[in-house]
């Protein structure tokens, strides 16, 4: 209504102004034309209000509806969540009633689950850690479902436990062969024949094995044990069917014997162990050793050659220290008995530095070797107490290699010293003989001599 006076207030205007610069009967026509047209348009615009207000009014109606219904559906909400709480409180009281018959109905059902938990408890742990689990794996998994149930436990899982723990302790008594993977040290892995000695130990044809529980894996040890140990392995495994066989076992759990064994040293660590002391102490012995044996093989043949002019005594070879001796005794046939004992005590001196070379120096090697020892074994002291200034004796290995130098010098030098000292024993045994020989050949010949002089 309002833009239709504006309208209408807009078309008096311009035909006010329009009657202003135009003669009165041109203007009429127009006039005419513009009321007719601004009726036209009242009419439509009535029309569209009337629509406007009709749908306005219908939509009025709809929300008050829709507003209604929520009304309804909040009050019936409303007291559904009355109901719920009234429920609730009444379902933890059957609850509550409920856990009492429960527990009443138990009795010591309660106490007998808490056994069969910790059975199940203490078992995953033997059975994980067994080595029968190589042969038969996934036994635990039954187990750990019982360990962390909360409630009673089914039969089945209860047979579960028990064929277990039945199975431990039947192959425990076995001795079982199996094909299974073998990590190997060089890296990758091979399935190889495996032979389970009880809960003991795990083996190939010719070597120890252990199951490497982190990892649920078999592999070699990773470095042999004591020959006599590593060894027993194929020896029991080439005996033949009737044939006595032992084994090394290794009771305690995890093979922990074994892997201590594995640690030990070779004799040719502790060798190494000694340092540069000890290894001077094998120079001595080696130098000596070669003394003695190029002594001993040349007094050998000293003495065969000796034996052979033993025998022949007419005919003096220069070959031999009793050869020359004789020759001397033949060049000097009519000189008194006095010039030729002192030719033949001269032939003897002579000859004496040539049997005795090389024994002094074995001897003097014999001597130096323990004393080498007890140097290393001074040395490794001062680096023993050395240590202990600058870190203390919290830690034993920090002064392990120290205390090594010191005893295997030690022992070095002993070692050394007994060998070189039989020899020396040896050399100087087959010296005298030799000298013995001579002395007692230049005697014979002096008495000889004096017995032809008083004829």
């Amino acid at each position: 209504m309002r833009q239709a006076i504006k309208t209408f207030v807009v078309a008096a205007a311009v035909t006010l102004s329009a009657s202003v610069a135009f003669n009165a009967v041109a203007n009429t026509a127009k006039l005419d034309q513009l009321l007719e047209q601004i009726k036209r348009e009242r009419v439509v615009e009535g029309r569209v209000n009337q629509e406007r207000e009709r749908a306005f009014l219908a939509e009025r109606a709809d929300k008050q509806a829709l507003l209604n219904t929520a009304k309804r559906q909040l009050t019936e909400e409303e007291a559904r969540g009355r109901r719920l709480q009234q429920q609730y409180a009444q379902n933890d009281i059957t609850i509550a009633q409920k856990q009492q018959e429960l527990d009443s109905a138990l009795g010591t059902m309660g106490e007998v689950f808490g056994v069969i938990r910790q059975a199940a408890n203490k078992t995953i742990g033997t059975i994980s850690s067994s080595i029968i689990s190589a042969q038969y794996p996934g036994r635990d998994v039954p187990l750990r479902t019982i360990a962390a149930a909360t409630e009673l436990p089914t039969l089945e899982e209860m047979e579960d436990l028990w064929v277990a723990m039945l199975t431990e302790m039947t192959e425990s008594a076995k001795i079982s062969k199996f094909d299974a993977d073998v990590v190997e040290l060089a890296g990758g892995s091979s399935t190889q024949r495996v032979t389970r000695f009880g809960t003991f130990h795990l083996t190939t044809n010719n070597e120890y094995l252990i199951r490497n529980v982190d990892t649920d894996q078999i592999q070699p040890l990773g470095r042999a044990p004591q020959a006599k140990i590593a060894n027993s392995v194929a020896d029991y495994h080439q005996a033949r069917a009737g044939e006595l066989a032992s084994l090394y076992v290794d009771p305690t759990k995890a093979n922990s014997l074994l892997r201590l064994n594995q640690q030990r040293s070779t004799l040719m660590e502790y060798y190494h162990e000694g340092g540069t002391v000890g290894y001077l102490i094998t120079v001595l012995l080696a130098i000596g050793l070669l003394i003695a044996l190029e002594r001993i093989l040349v007094l050998t043949a000293v003495g065969g050659k000796m034996r052979s002019q033993l025998k022949n005594l007419a005919s003096p070879s220069t070959n031999n220290p009793l050869g020359r001796i004789l020759k001397v005794y033949h060049d000097n046939k009519d000189a008194d008995v006095e010039n030729l004992e002192l030719k033949l005590d001269e032939a003897i001196l002579r000859e004496t530095p040539k049997v005795d070379r090389g024994i002094g120096l074995i001897k003097l090697f014999a001597a130096v070797a323990p004393l080498m020892g007890l140097l290393g074994t001074v040395i490794g002291m001062i680096l023993t107490f050395q240590q202990i200034t600058l870190y203390g004796t919290g830690d034993p290995k920090l002064m392990a290699g120290s205390i090594s130098l010191a005893l295997v010098t030690t022992a070095l030098g002993l070692i050394a010293a007994l060998p070189l000292l039989f020899v020396h024993s040896i050399v100087q045994s087959r010296a005298k003989s030799i000298l013995q020989v001579l002395d007692e050949q230049s005697a014979g010949i002096v008495a000889a001599h004096a017995e032809k002089e008083k004829a």
